[in-house]
């Protein structure tokens, strides 16, 4: 119901805010609006194009507040930005059983837990900092309207990533479960960012072995755990 009442309702209410008011605002959408039956790479322009199945409330939901940002646009003339971020990682996500992979794959491991890697998935990974230029870019050349995918193109798979955390730890894997596929979600995410890259400057500057390392040292800080 919380997730409901923020993404849409609240929306709404930022809409009429800005309907009235006349700021410029820019949102985060997410990946997750390419649904779980998408194959191919995934562009900007493709949920017009092909039908797509939401796989869970989140993904309908912030496909629901890019239907109200466009149909804002074009009925009172506000003026919006939408970004699609895929799998952003890096220090600050605070551990929850419902936050990213990375920061469930880590917290688990520092404290002897166990977890499930669906070992076929892959996905393209973004460090915080890499992802935050990008959107402060958009100000330099704010488009209303526009709509860019925020990622990066070197997949990973599930495995990898678990392997890769648990090297630099130290660990092996006797805590984790592996499952072929997740039924519920895109098995292969790919997005196209060439669009970002052309209108704002995306670019990687942090790779994933240096991002997961810094990762995983803020975790080891925060929750205070020494080796």
């Amino acid at each position: 119901q919380s997730l409901w009442e923020t993404n849409v309702i609240g929306m709404r209410h930022m809409l009429a805010m800005q309907e009235q008011y006349g700021f410029r605002m820019i949102f985060p959408s997410s990946s997750e609006v390419y649904g779980k039956n998408f194959s191919g790479i995934m562009k900007e322009d493709s949920l017009m194009m092909h039908a797509v199945r939401l796989g869970n409330d989140y993904a309908l939901s912030k496909w629901f507040n890019e239907l109200l940002i466009l149909n804002s646009i074009e009925r009172a003339g506000t003026e919006t930005v939408r970004w699609r971020f895929s799998n952003v990682y890096g220090p600050g996500e605070y551990y929850t059983d419902y936050r990213s992979v990375i920061c469930l794959f880590i917290y688990r491991s520092l404290h002897n837990m166990p977890y499930t890697v669906y070992a076929g998935s892959k996905r393209a990974f973004l460090y915080i900092d890499d992802a935050v230029r990008t959107v402060a870019n958009i100000m330099d050349d704010f488009k209303s309207g526009e709509v860019y995918n925020i990622s990066n193109l070197d997949l990973y798979t599930m495995k990898q990533v678990s392997d890769e955390i648990l090297k630099i730890l130290d660990k092996d894997d006797r805590l984790v479960t592996y499952i072929k596929d997740d039924v519920t979600a895109t098995k292969v995410k790919e997005l196209d960012n060439s669009k970002a890259i052309k209108e704002l400057n995306h670019k990687e500057t942090i790779s994933f072995e240096e991002g997961l390392k810094r990762t995983v040292n803020w975790y080891k800080q925060v929750y205070d755990i020494e080796e």
